[in-house]
């Protein structure tokens, strides 16, 4: 996919695409679910008063178009727009900051914001599967994010925050040769670790972490669990390593610490929602930007977001 697709340059055909994409099968109703096509008519004439691409469902007596029922729904943007952030974001390894997008498809800082977060609610999963299996292995580890206090103003130092201390706390887990799925967690006991563990890793999965002693109990749990103690630097010993994590992590953090500079704590899990995507969406796994781009957008479905819960 380039920029001289018809998606990027003509309303039409953006419109005809997210049709495509969203109603393979022919369009539905988002008010009363009607997937009957003899029940469906677009609404079309010489006159053209209507809004391009309005459809009509003869059970409800209800009018929609492609974007009802999405995170572009009451949106002003044009679709190619939309096509052209969601592209630029998925083909972006490391992300790209909504001031980037703001200058590159032409509209407002403040609204390239706003898409951004909306695409990253597109790409949120909400109905993920257990990780691992059988014979597969799970690395799990956690990293922190957030501004170094040696970089401030030495005014606005804090002398007691030292190591983690004042940074946001990532957990994520990474099967290898598959996906990644990440969370913001409030600190790394058993307490807060075993249930992410037991509710996204397969039991039958090998568990590789490092020594932490949240992981101590939760291990036996698993089929196997392995450790490397990176306190007396061990950090490979046979299969047991956490590399694919610590890989992930190399990648997140270029992305907040040079492309997003700063990220609240109200909105790191749509962030780390964007890094797991185009992360389980990779070019190794045979994903293309165009495919990647696609398949974000496949979820923009059921899913609203608006001023009120950014800010």
């Amino acid at each position: 996919m380039t920029f001289k697709a018809q998606m990027f340059q003509d309303e039409d055909k953006a419109r005809e695409a997210l049709e495509a994409l969203r109603w393979p099968d022919g369009p539905f109703c988002p008010h009363c679910g009607n997937s009957d096509q003899e029940k469906i008519a677009k609404v079309e004439g010489k006159k053209q008063s209507h809004r391009p691409g309005l459809y009509y469902c003869n059970d409800c007596k209800g009018q929609f178009t492609v974007t009802v029922g999405t995170v572009f729904e009451r949106s002003k943007v044009p679709l190619t727009k939309w096509w052209l952030a969601a592209h630029l974001l998925n083909s972006s390894k490391k992300g790209i900051s909504a001031h980037q997008i703001h200058r590159t498809i032409g509209v407002t800082y403040k609204t390239a914001w706003f898409m951004m977060h909306r695409l990253r609610e597109a790409m949120a999963d909400l109905n993920p599967g257990a990780l691992g299996g059988s014979g597969k292995i799970v690395e799990a580890d956690t990293t922190y994010v957030g501004g170094k206090e040696a970089n401030k103003h030495r005014n606005k130092r804090d002398s007691k925050k030292i190591g983690g201390m004042g940074k946001q706390i990532v957990h994520t887990l990474v099967e290898r040769e598959g996906k990644a799925r990440s969370h913001h967690i409030a600190n790394i006991s058993g307490k807060t670790l075993r249930p992410i563990l037991t509710a996204h890793v397969s039991r039958k999965s090998t568990l590789m972490t490092d020594t932490a002693g949240g992981y101590m109990g939760v291990g036996k749990e698993f089929e196997r669990h392995a450790m490397v103690d990176h306190g007396i630097g061990e950090y490979v010993r046979g299969d047991a390593h956490s590399n694919t994590v610590e890989g992930y992590f190399s990648v997140l953090k270029r992305g907040i610490n040079g492309v997003y500079h700063h990220v609240s704590e109200a909105h790191l899990k749509r962030y780390l929602a964007e890094f797991d995507f185009r992360y389980n969406n990779r070019s190794s796994l045979g994903v293309t930007d165009g495919e990647r781009t696609a398949n974000a957008l496949k979820g923009i479905e059921g899913k609203r977001l608006t001023y009120r819960p950014t800010n």
